[in-house]
């Protein structure tokens, strides 16, 4: 493994710390350039920091310095999408489906078509003010996140409501305008889970999935008699005429049986090893995945200071022999 290949993590740890990734990938790439996979790596940061054209000048090295790599495709793919050069995002995915035919690259081909097929569409940007803002959107596997780039809003002015398939942001604006965006949304999320962030950028929205399914795009089509939720009722729950359940005490009753739950076997160490990354902190997360992924699954450290500086060799328990299928 090279010095650069020491910083490459998975795309899981890329979403959660994209800032801090971006710099330990571009310090990689200052000690060898000619790294492909930091660059592809370092394209899906760009891409989390809405760094678009950086992103596509990292896929294109990638690329340039090993053409097969079906991920370089999707990371240019995605950013020239975000650009909202469709017709240019669509032939690179068609590139990368050539060499990888998995779904992720058939679902951004069909949105490019979608986009274009409704290039002439208006957007639902604003509905009481001629101001246009625009809002992009990513995901994880769990959130949903959306960015509306209003600069310098005070956060009282600032108003969400969160439903099972829909949101809608309220902005008073400086200039005494009103600002609306409300979306239908593809899938449903959480809306007691779903909260918002007033940065002096821009204005950061997380919705909660209700399952970790790969949104193929933002946007669905409208439901009638959706449930409204707004962050001052966060905690406050439905109750009905005929009765009512303290919703409070029977997330504690749930949490205390899983807590006091007796496992077994492989289930234990399971269990035990996700609490460990669950209370662990980012150098601990780090290093198991590091120590995971480069030695097959067959050792786990929380110990960075140790994994960090090596390769963590394939150590199979005695009675076992390690294959690669």
């Amino acid at each position: 493994m090279t010095e650069a290949a020491e910083y490459r993590f998975s795309d899981s740890y890329i979403t959660e710390n994209p800032q801090r990734s971006l710099e330990e990938l571009t310090k990689a790439l200052e000690e060898k350039s000619d790294d492909a996979e930091s660059f592809s790596q370092r394209a899906y940061a760009h891409i989390l920091l809405q760094n678009y054209n950086d992103a596509v000048l990292d896929a294109k090295r990638s690329l340039e310095l090993q053409p097969n790599n079906a991920n370089a495709f999707l990371r240019m793919g995605e950013a020239e999408f975000y650009l909202k050069n469709y017709s240019a995002a669509q032939d690179t995915f068609k590139q990368g489906q050539r060499l990888n035919s998995s779904s992720s690259f058939l679902s951004w081909i069909k949105l490019c078509e979608e986009k274009l097929k409704c290039s002439s569409c208006p957007v639902p940007q604003s509905t009481n003010t001629g101001q246009k803002f625009r809002h992009d959107w990513y995901q994880t596997e769990s959130q949903v996140i959306v960015t509306v780039m209003i600069k310098n809003v005070p956060k009282e002015d600032v108003h969400m409501q969160f439903a099972e398939r829909q949101f809608s942001l309220n902005v008073n604006l400086p200039s005494g305008e009103h600002y609306n965006l409300t979306l239908y949304l593809f899938h449903s999320i959480v809306p007691e889970q779903s909260t918002f962030k007033v940065l002096s950028t821009k204005i950061e929205i997380k919705m909660k999935k209700t399952e970790a399914l790969r949104w193929d795009k933002l946007e669905g089509q409208p439901e009638p008699h959706v449930k409204q939720f707004t962050p001052e009722f966060m905690n406050k729950y439905p109750s009905s005429s005929h009765y009512t359940k303290n919703w409070d005490k029977l997330v504690v009753e749930i949490k205390e049986e899983e807590k006091n739950e007796k496992l077994e076997g492989d289930a234990a160490l399971n269990h035990l090893f996700q609490q460990i990354y669950t209370d662990g902190s980012d150098e601990v997360k780090r290093a198991m995945n590091k120590s995971f992924t480069e030695s097959g699954g067959t050792v786990l450290s929380t110990n960075w200071l140790d994994v960090g500086k090596r390769k963590v060799d394939v150590n199979p328990p005695e009675d076992m022999e390690y294959k690669k299928f």
